[in-house]
């Protein structure tokens, strides 16, 4: 996809499997299970729809997916691929690791932080972007290395901290321009600093609303994760964005969606938003 100066690539970080009711969490299982079957485990297809951005001789990734470290008892629970998913996926559109110079990441929960570090022929934990600043929210990384109780089914301070040891974070605060034309907003809800980004270009925008809204199915304010930590702030947030991008005729981009990576919504008096367009690949 064009987007002004913006070229938008969908690189996939892996695909996997979830537990329907945690996507929709006080949802009934018969009312998400009409517009997303579950298979005879209560599972559900997920995608980690990862953003390559090329912004003049720059290369940008948003998010990196689950990466190639699952413990293999969860890489199979979930049915998540093996390998290098990401880098495969990259490496398609002639893109090697060293290529990125930046990478933003919306949170730091696994399957958006994982892809960020790989174990080297020796077996070592090592940056798999090594030449990228990796931009997150300050009170992110705080949240992800803080070690609190509450937390640990989210965030591992091992995800992240080979990174700042590295000296490639890049730690911002608020709703800034993190690079010319990419703005982060931070929306809670999710997670406590939990950013979108709003990519902005010769007058036309592109909406990461990352997992604020993570499918098409989740377009409805009540519709919410159960993993979401401020849920009514989700409430809240979501339908605020949403409408700004039906009204103002932005595409949102969906990054966990399995069929739709970016849509163009329209308002519905009966079900809020519904979707007037839909692209399954950028």
């Amino acid at each position: 996809m064009q987007l002004g100066q913006f070229t938008l690539e969908t690189v996939s970080g892996g695909r996997f499997k979830t537990d329907g009711g945690t996507m929709f969490g006080v949802v009934p299982r018969a009312l998400w299970a009409k517009v997303f079957p579950p298979d005879e485990s209560n599972m559900i297809d997920q995608a980690t729809n990862c953003l390559l951005i090329r912004s003049g001789s720059e290369l940008i990734l948003i998010d990196t997916g689950y990466g190639s470290r699952l413990p293999e008892s969860q890489r199979r629970r979930t049915s998540s691929e093996e390998g290098e998913v990401l880098l495969e996926s990259l490496s398609g559109v002639g893109v090697s690791p060293e290529d990125i110079g930046t990478v933003i990441l919306t949170h730091l929960h696994y399957d958006h932080i994982g892809g960020a570090l790989r174990e080297d022929e020796s077996g070592q934990v090592v940056p798999t972007f090594p030449n990228a600043a990796h931009v997150v929210q300050a009170g992110e990384f705080e949240w992800a290395t803080s070690g609190r109780e509450e937390l640990r089914a989210a965030y591992s301070a091992d995800w992240v901290t080979p990174l700042a040891d590295a000296g490639l974070l890049e730690l911002v605060e608020g709703d800034i321009e993190l690079r010319p034309g990419i703005h982060s907003i931070v929306t809670g809800g999710h997670a406590k600093h939990h950013q979108a980004l709003l990519l902005d270009s010769d007058g036309q925008q592109a909406l990461y609303i990352a997992d604020l809204c993570p499918t098409t199915r989740h377009l409805k304010s009540l519709w919410c994760m159960g993993y979401d930590e401020e849920v009514l702030v989700t409430r809240r947030r979501k339908p605020e964005l949403l409408g700004r991008a039906a009204d103002e005729g932005w595409w949102v981009l969906f990054d966990h969606d399995p069929e739709t990576v970016a849509a163009r919504l329209e308002r519905d008096p009966r079900s809020e938003f519904t979707v007037a367009e839909a692209l399954a690949s950028l």
